[in-house]
């Protein structure tokens, strides 16, 4: 059975695709690819059926990360399948806790950056998209940083359940 993880931002075209991009080349890196399922949606629907942002697309290639991605809004359905939601914010954070039908599934939710051991204070990944390719750059990099760590932790429950 799967470890599954879902990453979540607002509309899923920048933060969350970047995430899911960058996770599941971590997760192929390590050889768990068939282990670890990896996914992304937003808490909204603005965008639903939508690539990701040019910018985030244009981040990822440049990084040598693959990006091929269909925007899509986050049901509280999904939680009884999913092992790990990822939220990029704290305002993410609040609202897929709120949306989460048990206590188990609230238990589940955690924000990227706390797994990042570097990340100080300030937990959120910045929203890039108002913004220039450089917040884009900036966003890559605070999701780079705290991929590992989150692999560290896949990588434990994973192996538990092989165990």
């Amino acid at each position: 059975m799967s470890y599954r993880v879902c990453f979540v931002c607002t509309g899923n075209i920048c933060r969350s695709p970047m995430a899911e991009s960058v996770f599941r080349a971590r997760v192929a890196e390590a050889g768990l690819d068939g282990q670890v399922e990896v996914d992304s949606a937003g808490t909204g629907g603005w965008h639903e059926g939508d690539g990701a942002d040019p910018r985030t697309v244009s981040v990822l290639e440049g990084s040598g990360y693959e990006s091929d991605h269909r925007a899509r809004r986050f049901e509280p359905s999904w939680f009884s399948r999913l092992d790990l939601v990822v939220a990029l914010d704290s305002g993410h954070l609040k609202a897929l806790r709120r949306l989460a039908p048990t206590q188990e599934d609230v238990a589940k939710v955690r924000l990227l950056r706390s797994y990042d051991p570097a990340a100080a204070g300030d937990l959120d990944v910045p929203d890039p998209y108002y913004g220039g390719l450089d917040g884009f750059e900036e966003c890559l990099e605070m999701v780079e940083a705290a991929s590992e760590g989150l692999l560290a932790a896949v990588r434990e429950h994973v192996e538990g359940r092989a165990a």
